[in-house]
């Protein structure tokens, strides 16, 4: 019974995410972890060579549009795009599906896919190999070190780190937050300064004790596995190798043990 409820399908609905195939064969969910890289690697279609040999660092801000280059002649209605907000004109008409990367952002390799619609503020730094989906935010002072896939309309926040991880479709790390080997599943949100704690004080690989059934993953780095519509209040910690089912909260300040917590749990 506990082996069925660690399948990626007990934490994800996965029809509307484009990457899902990421998922293919890896029971139990965490094996997913393993696969990430070499998901990227296989799936990129990498749409910024041109846009670095302007500088790593951008000088100038940018809009790119059907894998045009503008530099001038557009104007910017600044506002969150993952609400629809953010509007770009270009010669005066409307340029829907525009991205926008703003001078003083850093993209440290060519193994970067953006996506359409999606803003990369000044200060975020990208390192491949990462997707990033259509209509994302990745905000001033965001770092992302590769391994990285993003769904759709997602947020990465001010002073927010990634590394071998993913995010689903709309989930909102907007602040101080780490996640490091771990996968958020669609509408998860992350409360300023969570941490998913990803390395065992005592540098063994990560163990899951569940229902009395000790699970090895083989990873000496793992973070956590959120489902589908998880809250993580602010200040709050995940220990290495959690679990938490769809529509779990985590309350401010919290230490999440270890293991699995069924959906709906409410961590105090």
């Amino acid at each position: 019974r506990v082996e069925i409820m660690l399948a990626p399908d007990d934490f994800f609905e996965l029809d509307s995410f484009e990457h899902s195939s990421l998922f293919n064969d890896a029971s139990p969910v965490w094996n997913s972890l393993k696969n990430i890289k070499g998901y990227i690697e296989e799936n990129i279609a990498p749409n910024v060579s041109e846009i670095r040999k302007k500088g790593d660092t951008l000088p100038k801000t940018l809009v790119v549009l059907n894998g045009e280059i503008f530099t001038e002649g557009f104007e910017l209605e600044c506002g969150s795009p993952v609400k629809g907000e953010f509007k770009v004109k270009i010669d005066g008409k409307k340029a829907f599906g525009a991205s926008v990367l703003f001078a003083g952002a850093s993209i440290l390799d060519d193994t970067v896919q953006i996506g359409d619609g999606t803003v990369v503020e000044p200060g975020a730094l990208i390192k491949g190999p990462t997707i990033i989906g259509r209509s994302s935010e990745i905000r001033q002072g965001a770092y992302i070190r590769g391994s990285t896939l993003i769904g759709e309309r997602c947020i990465v926040g001010h002073a927010t780190e990634m590394k071998n991880a993913v995010m689903l479709n709309r989930v909102t790390a907007g602040h101080f937050a780490y996640i490091g080997d771990s996968i958020l599943g669609s509408d998860v949100n992350l409360g300023a300064g969570t941490k998913l704690a990803n390395l065992s004080i005592i540098k063994s690989p990560v163990n899951l004790r569940i229902d009395g059934v000790v699970h090895k993953t083989g990873l000496k780095k793992f973070g956590a596995i959120l489902g589908d519509s998880c809250d993580t209040g602010c200040n709050s910690v995940t220990s290495p190798g959690t679990l938490l089912g769809k529509r779990s909260i985590v309350v401010p300040n919290a230490t999440v043990p270890n293991g699995y917590h069924p959906p709906k749990t409410i961590i105090r």
